[in-house]
């Protein structure tokens, strides 16, 4: 499975941006070439997931997060949404109904990770869930960074209580549901 350099680049902006003081010693903790793909990135390239951010989340997670590579994975992709829907993009995402916003989940995920397939299952008043599927080599960090940035999507949407959770995960059920909820 691969990941796109934009998400890489918000893994490594999250580190700098929350934890400055201790983003050298998050950096040196890397492999070298996970050390290569945050410094070498390319928005428009595709890198290992395994290095772009399985990896660099189990650090972030061990030095920030006291071990939780879930809560890690969450925060990094929230803040990875907050990133990715600025400007413009974040008007149209303001200015859009929750319900708009999640209809449009299953166009995002594959311009983030490839190979990956997500689908809506059921859409009922404030509640939608999607199932991911065909993720070869998917970690469960990568699960609790696309349920972040769900929430943080539904959060810009307008959202008072937004909650992501991961009801079934691809590394035992063969597929990932996402069920989200919102007032």
């Amino acid at each position: 499975m691969e990941i796109k350099g934009t998400a890489i680049k918000s893994i490594n902006s999250f580190v700098y941006d929350n934890f400055r003081d201790k983003y050298q010693e998050w950096y040196n903790m890397l492999s070298e070439k996970a050390k290569d793909i945050m410094q070498n990135s390319l928005s428009n390239k595709w890198y290992p997931i395994q290095e772009g951010a399985v990896e660099p989340t189990h650090k972030i997670a061990e030095l920030f997060y006291g071990g939780d590579s879930k809560k890690a994975a969450f925060e990094s992709g929230k803040y990875s949404a907050q990133v990715a829907l600025h400007g413009i993009y974040k008007l149209y995402v303001k200015f859009s109904s929750p319900g708009h916003v999640v209809d449009r989940g299953s166009r995002i995920l594959p311009a983030y990770y490839k190979p990956s397939k997500i689908i809506q299952i059921q859409r009922e008043n404030q509640l939608v869930r999607y199932e991911m599927t065909n993720c070869v080599g998917i970690d469960e960090v990568v699960e609790y960074r696309i349920a972040g940035w769900m929430h943080k999507a539904l959060e810009i949407s307008g959202c008072n209580t937004a909650n992501v959770q991961i009801k079934e995960s691809i590394t035992s059920h063969g597929r990932t549901i996402f069920e989200a909820t919102w007032t």
